[in-house]
């Protein structure tokens, strides 16, 4: 069985480095030049997350293994990421309501986990959770701007906030191993967080003119490595260089 430590590092890097590429293909593909930069300044946040991250893992698993081996020398059933942020890129409005939906969430995940009983997970969150105020402002913006804009803009908006919903119960789960990370003072209860969540989420929505998503059946599995095709195919590019040229220094 995994070092619970280990597994609690592995699963935010995870969700950093995976969701900071998705945000990373934006690159030259964003409908301003401003929203181009920003775009990749929100994805360097999360990969300079991941990386702390996954120095912890790596410190936590004493096997040798560094924050670019784990990041590009695992197969998809290893990574540890909700599914949320490894749907792939649809059109902006898509792009904008799944990184306010996670940043809504991580922002006060981060504030709480600040406060965390080893100190290595409480400087990240420290210094993640401006950044996430951030994330939760730019993208919150946008998803009001789109869905209270044009006809076309808040239908897409509204597509995408349907879609995208089903995944995030995900974000709220909690195994035993998290719990007892939670007992110690080291992890965040995240069922504690679903208020703060919806009191952000749901102000934004009612200022886009969007309806709240009904209750429905939430998707799950990511945490425990079970991902559908769209992971395997992004790590495919993600990876390629690294595996084809390992060691490789620059």
């Amino acid at each position: 069985m995994a070092d619970p430590v280990f597994e609690y590092a592995l699963r935010l890097a995870d969700n950093a480095l995976v969701l900071g590429h998705r945000l990373s293909e934006w690159s030259g593909r964003s409908p301003l030049l401003e929203e181009d930069i920003a775009l990749s300044n929100l994805a360097l946040d999360l990969i300079g997350q991941a990386r702390l991250f996954y120095a912890v893992a790596a410190e936590a698993e004493g096997a040798g293994r560094n924050e670019d081996r784990l990041a590009y020398f695992r197969e998809a059933e290893d990574f540890r990421n909700v599914l949320l942020v490894e749907q792939p890129n649809g059109d902006f409005a898509h792009a904008m309501v799944r990184q306010f939906l996670y940043a809504a969430f991580m922002q006060p995940f981060y504030a709480a986990l600040a406060g965390s009983a080893d100190a290595r997970f409480a400087d990240i969150a420290a210094k993640a959770v401006k950044e996430m105020a951030y994330h939760v402002r730019h993208c919150g913006e946008w998803v009001i701007r789109l869905g209270d804009g044009t006809q076309e803009s808040h239908a897409r908006a509204a597509a995408a906030l349907d879609e995208l919903w089903t995944f995030t119960g995900e974000l709220f789960e909690m195994d035993a191993g998290e719990r007892a990370l939670a007992a110690t003072g080291i992890a965040v209860d995240r069922a504690s967080l679903k208020p703060a969540w919806e009191a952000t989420v749901y102000r934004v929505l009612d200022e886009a003119t969007l309806d709240r998503p009904a209750d429905r059946y939430m998707q799950t599995g990511g945490r425990d490595g079970r991902h559908g095709e769209h992971l395997s195919r992004m790590l495919a590019e993600m990876q390629v260089l690294a595996r084809a040229h390992p060691g490789v220094t620059w």
